[in-house]
């Protein structure tokens, strides 16, 4: 008898130095415990399910544990079987069974030795193989299958569940209203040496079983209605080989691609457009730069040539919620600045986008209710023409009615005299005032000259035909909001595989003179 239990109390210390806290917990009141084990999947390993004629197949590279929970007996090993408990959510009752036969067997063979790390070792390495699933696993449908499966050896020796007490009886037992099939149901879930089943369950990664909700007093409706048992199993191995995959990322060491440092994958971003990896430094700084300068559509994989961009949740972590919601308006700004169907309210208190009809020129903003002419951009004046801007020429002649001088003509001229007045002191500004009049000062003379600027200092961009200014570098250009590449001397569209060869068979030189 002490034989026993030294043989015992070894190999639980062995257990705890074999695995880790995740993979075995040892209950220290009693010679009892339970071991997690993730069975290894081949390449390319597949599950499938069947409903209704439609077929659901994914790939995975791992699936949910399968739980052992175990007591050993005061006679164990010489003499008798650990007692055991086998669970998992993705296999049948009766493959179930057949591993516990199995284990049973292997305990036979040993001839009275521990056999607890043996049994760890045959369902992580061999389990599959014995049940003959190699490549492709189909999940049991609704029809065949309960949300929940565990087999207790001693049910198992006494013969109470074998192959023939098929799923279908637990499917029957758990929409019965018979109390007595309810027992049947519960006697099959997983019981711990301590009798704490609250304790097992959070350890297993198998689904609750609960009972399928009835729906005779009242109509059921689409939101109402729960997810299927079997819909439920297959999100849930999709989102345990997602956090899997996870864990695997944030311990592997990657190359960043921008300052080519070796990082940890906790430490790293991946785009999940491209696949490409970088360090959180690096996109994080590339990021806030682009959002910073305005140029959202910027913000894409540093990678050359390729043109994925992080997903917004990336982007949140990478920059933080102030820099975030700058991206997050101009994005939907530069969205909205591309679509022709698109104008914005007039008001200045309001702003708000409003889509129009291309055959219509009147335009109702849906937030402030305020009617305007697409045209002029003023309240909605019917089928009128609209008022033409007046020239600089016209206001002058109206500033002269009123007894102003007359601006300079010249563009220098009238450069000079704004400078003058934006630097000059608080008495010259009043005398330039009382000579050309505040509203030319200040309104007319800043809007003209801003004007002129841009036409004399910039180009269309010749797919969205953005006005955009060049202040140096090539004369291969890429637009800021559609990304469009186009050569700044002829506005020629280039393609990115051969943008080259323009510059090299063309009349236009990639540095040559690039002012407008």
């Amino acid at each position: 008898m002490n034989s026993d239990l030294e043989e015992q109390e070894d190999e639980l210390l062995a257990l705890l130095s074999i695995f880790g806290p995740e993979e075995f917990v040892r209950n220290e009141s009693s010679p009892a415990g339970e071991i997690r084990v993730s069975v290894e999947l081949p390449a390319d390993f597949t599950v499938a399910l069947t409903e209704g004629g439609t077929v659901r197949q994914y790939e995975l590279s791992s699936l949910p544990p399968l739980l052992l929970t175990f007591e050993l007996p005061a006679d164990y090993p010489s003499s008798s079987p650990p007692s055991f408990t086998l669970t998992c959510s993705w296999m049948i009752l009766s493959q179930l069974s057949a591993l516990c036969s199995q284990l049973t067997d292997l305990y036979q063979a040993t001839g009275g030795a521990v056999v607890l790390f043996s049994w760890a070792q045959f369902l992580r390495e061999d389990a599959l193989r014995f049940l003959e699933v190699h490549t492709h696993l189909e999940l049991p449908s609704d029809d065949h299958s309960s949300q929940h499966f565990s087999l207790n050896s001693q049910n198992q020796n006494n013969g109470d569940t074998s192959e023939s007490g098929s799923t279908d009886d637990l499917k029957e037992s758990g929409n019965s209203e018979d109390s007595s099939n309810e027992r049947d149901v519960s006697s099959l879930l997983p019981s711990g040496p301590s009798g704490d089943f609250d304790h097992i369950e959070q350890g297993a990664s198998a689904l609750p079983l609960h009972p399928r909700e009835s729906f005779q007093n009242k109509e059921p409706t689409l939101s109402s209605l729960p997810p299927t048992p079997s819909l439920t199993l297959l999100s849930q191995l999709l989102i345990h080989d997602a956090a899997q995959k996870q864990r695997e990322f944030s311990v592997t060491l990657f190359d960043c691609g921008v300052c080519c440092v070796g990082w940890l994958g906790s430490e790293c971003v991946q785009l999940p457009e491209c696949g490409h990896i970088f360090c959180q430094a690096c996109l994080s700084q590339i990021c806030k730069m682009q959002i910073t300068e305005g140029n959202v559509r910027g913000v894409t994989c540093p990678e050359t040539s390729c043109k994925a961009s992080p997903t917004p949740a990336q982007v949140r972590s990478l920059v933080g919620e102030e820099l975030f919601s700058r991206y997050d308006r101009l994005l939907l700004q530069s969205t909205l600045d591309l679509m022709s169907d698109v104008t914005y309210c007039p008001r200045r208190s309001c702003g708000s986008p409003v889509i129009v009809e291309k055959s219509h020129t009147a335009a109702l903003c849906s937030v402030c209710r305020f009617p305007f002419c697409v045209g002029c951009r003023k309240t909605y004046h019917g089928a009128q023409d609209c008022q033409k801007k007046k020239s600089l020429k016209d206001l002058m002649e109206a500033d002269l009615q009123q007894g102003h001088v007359d601006v300079p003509q010249s563009q220098e001229g009238m450069r000079a005299l704004s400078d003058d007045y934006a630097s000059g002191s608080e008495e010259r500004r009043r005398l330039l005032q009382s000579r050309y009049g505040r509203r030319m000062l200040q309104v007319v003379l800043p809007e003209f000259l801003s004007e002129d600027w841009v036409v004399f200092n910039s180009k269309s961009c010749p797919h969205c035909f953005c006005k955009i200014e060049k202040n140096g570098g090539c004369n291969m250009m890429t637009c800021s909001r559609c990304r469009q590449l186009f050569c700044w001397t002829c506005l020629t569209r280039l393609q990115r595989a051969s943008t080259g060869s323009h510059f090299q068979d063309g009349s236009c030189s990639l540095y040559g003179e690039y002012l407008p």
